[in-house]
């Protein structure tokens, strides 16, 4: 049965790679779940796949193993595998797939979670990797306790949006650092402090940070650990998603391991893993109304090159989220 799907074949920009192809509709694994697609949302990672010679070394040499993108998705289970036991066709799900801009795409049955009644396809799309990354960056990385004093950078994307309200719901104080652009979202988001990049420094605080969970990664270590109390962690969050080089990258793991056994400070590099267990917990916390996904623009399907384009640019505040339905 044939589905409607975005492809890229070739890697290159978004515009010039992607289009839109009929093609066969996935049949699960096993351990999969067919579903099919109502909204799906768009993180920095897709373009850099796309685009850079990271996403060549993860994804293939010459061209994509998979050629459908995206992974965050919100649908209706259509078929399931022989090994599947907790979802059955019509469960509506969340999580985790490959080639979730499409009509229908593959996920495994453990990186998929019940998609809460009262919230809407787009609201838990805009979940898996922002709200993940944000959820355990935080709690298992950065091990925030309440009262403590946490640094949020890039705190107007998808991640710092959840991270402002995942930490305020652990009783941090929050600093979120952003653009003049972006001061009265994150304020809004319970931002204790907002921090103006363009016209203020946040690694010279007045008082040090306990935690600083860094979504921007445009600052050098001797800077950050400045800004930090002896004993404080520094969290750099999810570098290939940032398009930063791969020198870049490994000469900030390389400092990073060279002065771990000197300091007391913590140096952690992070991405988020994906399971149930904490997309249930993200999907509780939004269903309680204790964090809120913060929607910037909606495409459809036909449109995925101009979303994808869109985080490219980092103009986004909070999510994307495409609709297939």
């Amino acid at each position: 049965m044939p589905m409607k799907a975005m492809v890229y074949r070739e890697y290159g920009p978004p515009h010039e790679v992607l289009s839109l192809e009929e093609i066969p509709r996935p049949d699960p694994e096993e351990d999969e779940v067919v579903v099919r697609v109502h909204s799906a949302s768009v993180n920095p990672l897709d373009s850099h796949i796309m685009t850079t010679i990271v996403g060549r070394l993860m994804c293939g040499l010459r061209r994509p193993r998979n050629p459908i993108p995206g992974v965050d998705v919100s649908g209706v289970v259509e078929a399931v595998g022989s090994r599947v036991t907790e979802f059955t066709p019509g469960d509506a799900v969340f999580g985790s797939s490959e080639g979730a801009f499409a009509e229908y795409s593959c996920a495994k049955e453990a990186k998929l979670a019940v998609k809460p009644a009262g919230l809407s396809h787009e609201q838990v799309a805009a979940l898996p990797v922002a709200g993940l990354t944000a959820l355990q960056g935080l709690r298992d990385a950065g091990r925030l306790k309440a009262k403590q004093r946490v640094a949020i950078t890039g705190a107007s994307g998808g991640v710092g949006t959840f991270a402002i309200q995942i930490a305020k719901l652990y009783g941090a104080y929050v600093t979120a650092v952003c653009s003049t652009r972006n001061l009265e979202l994150v304020r809004g988001l319970g931002a204790d402090h907002v921090i103006d990049y363009t016209q203020q420094d946040f690694t010279r605080p007045d008082q040090p940070y306990d935690l600083i969970f860094d979504l921007a990664g445009n600052r050098s270590l001797s800077d950050l650990r400045r800004a930090l109390v002896p004993k404080g962690i520094y969290v750099g969050v999810g570098m290939l998603g940032r398009g930063i080089s791969i020198p870049a990258i490994l000469g900030g793991l390389l400092g990073t391991l060279a002065l771990k056994p000197f300091i007391s400070q913590k140096l952690v590099t992070f991405m988020a893993k994906v399971n149930t267990d904490d997309l249930a917990t993200l999907a509780e916390m939004a269903a309680t109304g204790n964090i809120t996904p913060v929607i910037d623009r909606r495409y459809n399907l036909t449109e995925t090159a101009d979303a994808i384009q869109y985080v490219r640019e980092k103009k986004a505040r909070g999510k994307v989220v495409i609709n297939t339905q």
